[in-house]
């Protein structure tokens, strides 16, 4: 066991809502069909001029709250992201200007949907080794910004977010029990953003072709995520020596309902074990496990010692598996 404790946890969820009512005036589609597809019923919206390290900020102030820490005392700031405030520096050098602080070590993951589960085991290695002593891991998105809302298959799905927690070392028998990770590259063009780094420069006729919001082939996307979960979560049980009963909790990517289902029915996980929380949020990508592992615990979902399971599947395409001793 990689020992650690969550002592904080947070999210910036922004005001703004888009209900499948608003969709019905913007495209083709229904509150019905949304709904059954998706399992989505609201997404949160930032404003225009938000970024991804403000929702970090508010979340992490929260968090700090909870673990009774000051900014300073960080020594780590690892973000999960996918929507960067820019191309570089990385988001977490933003919130660190944000918090007003500096000195830390602080880069970005990019993982897709996987980001955090990915922030999540570098952090666990950079404690368990002595490198780190207080770590914020984030993962946040605004996919608004780069979601096409004329593509009736896209645009319902996608909301924005963070969610961040703080973690210390200790020597309580909690943590991290198991992990796995990996990616499949090859695939890449399944689900990505053409333009705007160095493969698809900034350009007139770029934007003008919406190469700048997200792309996605569905079907590909579901038949991969579906495996791809099924098998990390199946290998952190296996890993861990516990089955499906041993589990207090399964949180996995809110990436849509049929997924999900399709994960928790395959991994024979019992669906009152199954946390959703997409029917809120939508897919806010890297931001839904910590987001829904923050309303879990304040629903008293999670007690102490309580065994969580976590998977993630995103675009990469990546996949992770995590078991938590809470």
């Amino acid at each position: 066991m990689r020992k650690l404790k969550i002592v904080g946890l947070g999210v910036g969820i922004p005001e703004k809502i888009l209900t499948n009512s608003d969709f019905e005036k913007m495209v083709d589609t229904s509150d019905e069909w949304i709904t059954e597809r998706t399992g989505i019923k609201e997404r949160h919206i930032v404003e225009e001029k938000t970024a991804t390290s403000d929702l970090i900020i508010i979340a992490t102030k929260e968090a700090l709250k909870q673990a009774n820490l000051k900014a300073s005392e960080l020594d780590t700031i690892i973000v999960g992201t996918s929507t960067p405030d820019t191309p570089f520096p990385s988001t977490a050098c933003w919130v660190q200007k944000g918090l007003g602080i500096s000195g830390q070590a602080a880069f970005d993951v990019s993982a897709g949907c996987s980001g955090f589960l990915y922030a999540l085991e570098i952090a666990s290695y950079l404690i368990t080794c002595g490198s780190s002593k207080k770590v914020l891991v984030a993962g946040a998105e605004i996919l608004s910004k780069i979601t096409n809302y004329q593509d009736r298959s896209t645009c319902v799905l996608f909301g924005d977010g963070a969610g961040v927690c703080v973690l210390v070392p200790t020597n309580e028998e909690r943590g991290i029990v198991s992990s796995n990770w990996g990616a499949d590259g090859n695939l890449a063009e399944l689900l990505y953003l053409p333009a705007g780094g160095s493969r698809i420069p900034a350009t007139c006729d770029s934007v003008e072709k919406k190469l700048h919001t997200l792309h996605m082939a569905g079907n590909e996307v579901f038949k991969n995520a579906v495996r791809e979960m099924e098998n990390a979560t199946l290998t952190a049980l296996q890993d861990a020596h516990l089955t499906v009963e041993d589990i207090d909790l399964f949180i996995s990517h809110q990436a849509n309902i049929r997924i999900i289902e399709a994960t928790r029915k395959r991994a024979m996980i019992p669906p009152e074990k199954n946390y959703m929380t997409i029917q809120k949020y939508g897919n806010i990508s890297a931001a839904s496990i910590p987001v829904s592992l923050h309303q879990a615990y304040h629903e008293g979902r999670i007690k102490d010692g309580a065994k969580i399971l976590l998977a993630a599947f995103g675009a990469g395409f990546t996949w992770a598996a995590m078991i938590l001793k809470w």
